[in-house]
């Protein structure tokens, strides 16, 4: 299965790891042009970035909800909520910061800090 171990199946041919499946539409295939920039790696790009320079490629409004939308799904995943979750689509409302139908699981979205400590 190659080094990715991925076999898509199309109407017209398949593509297995990056080769496209019969050679006569792999010789056929012409690559799209790029439209998304090379970026010059992860920390170049926000160095560049904090200078003034382009925005990074991931800047915050893209990675803010993109974190997010991973930390509430690490809720879903919680054990103590895996049988309720098996039934129910867990709801997220952003504007009260709560889950809508499992009030159980908005235990999650808030940790009590050590004396001493607050943010």
């Amino acid at each position: 299965m190659g080094t990715g171990g991925t076999l898509y199946i199309g109407e017209k041919g398949k593509i297995l790891y990056n080769t496209i499946l019969p050679e006569s539409l792999r010789k056929s295939y012409t690559p799209p042009k790029s439209y998304i920039p090379s970026s010059p790696g992860h920390e170049e790009e926000w160095i560049q970035a904090c200078k003034g320079g382009a925005p990074a490629g991931s800047d915050f409004e893209w990675a803010g909800p993109l974190t997010e939308t991973v930390l509430l799904g690490n809720i879903a995943l919680r054990r103590a909520l895996k049988e309720k979750l098996t039934s129910v689509i867990l709801k997220f409302d952003p504007e009260s910061f709560s889950f809508t139908n499992v009030p159980e699981a908005n235990q999650y979205l808030h940790c009590e800090y050590r004396k001493g400590w607050s943010l």
